[in-house]
């Protein structure tokens, strides 16, 4: 049973308690419930919420730099500006959030999953993302220049005047996907599917659809 969040009336950079957790730096609030909760500005670098309930959590402008979100559920979550730089997002799950002008250089979210995800304007450069899924997602303009996308899916995405510089897309699946006026130097999309996708380099595809 959740239990309600002790707000202090000086700041949010104050500690805040959840269950028996205290959502704090570094913390281990591993598997909390933390559902709706709204914790937007909070400084929570390296916290470990792996595992954690965060469905429609407010956590915009949050400080979530190096914290290790892997398997959490931030479906519905708001984490526009939020800072994620090296957090560890692996197999969680995204579907339907904001994550929009989020600062997420060198995260790792391989296995994620980010259906219809909100990223404009994300800084994704550097970020581990391979295996992940980006399936209708919005990634206008964002920035993945180096990003490691290997086996990912970005069927339906929205990618126009994103930054794809020296990102390795190879066996990812750009199907029905929209890279108009991206920027490609020296990416990679070796195996790639592109079926219907519009401003991808179809000199790349491979003749053989992804298999799921």
């Amino acid at each position: 049973m959740l239990t309600k969040l002790i707000i202090p009336a000086l700041a949010l950079s104050l500690p805040l308690t959840a269950q028996a957790c205290e959502l704090a730096p570094k913390a281990d609030c591993s598997g909390t419930n933390l559902q709706g909760q709204t914790l937007a500005g909070m400084e929570l670098d390296g916290i470990d919420l792996s595992g954690a309930n965060l469905r429609h959590a407010d956590l915009r402008h949050a400080d979530l730099r190096g914290a290790n979100l892997e398997g959490a559920d931030l479906s519905h979550a708001q984490l526009t500006r939020a800072n994620l730089e090296k957090a560890n997002l692996r197999g969680a799950r995204l579907d339907h959030a904001n994550l929009s002008a989020i600062r997420g250089w060198a995260l790792f979210a391989q296995g994620a999953r980010f259906t219809q995800t909100r990223l404009e304007g994300a800084d994704l450069s550097f970020a581990r993302l391979s295996n992940a899924r980006f399936e209708a997602a919005s990634l206008y303009a964002a920035n993945l220049e180096m990003a490691w996308m290997t086996k990912t899916s970005l069927a339906g995405s929205n990618l126009r005047d994103a930054d794809l510089q020296e990102a390795k897309l190879n066996n990812a699946n750009l199907e029905n996907a929209d890279l108009r006026g991206a920027k490609l130097r020296f990416a990679t999309f070796q195996n790639t599917w592109m079926e219907g996708c519009n401003g991808c380099p179809h000199d790349w595809m491979t003749a053989k659809h992804p298999v799921d």
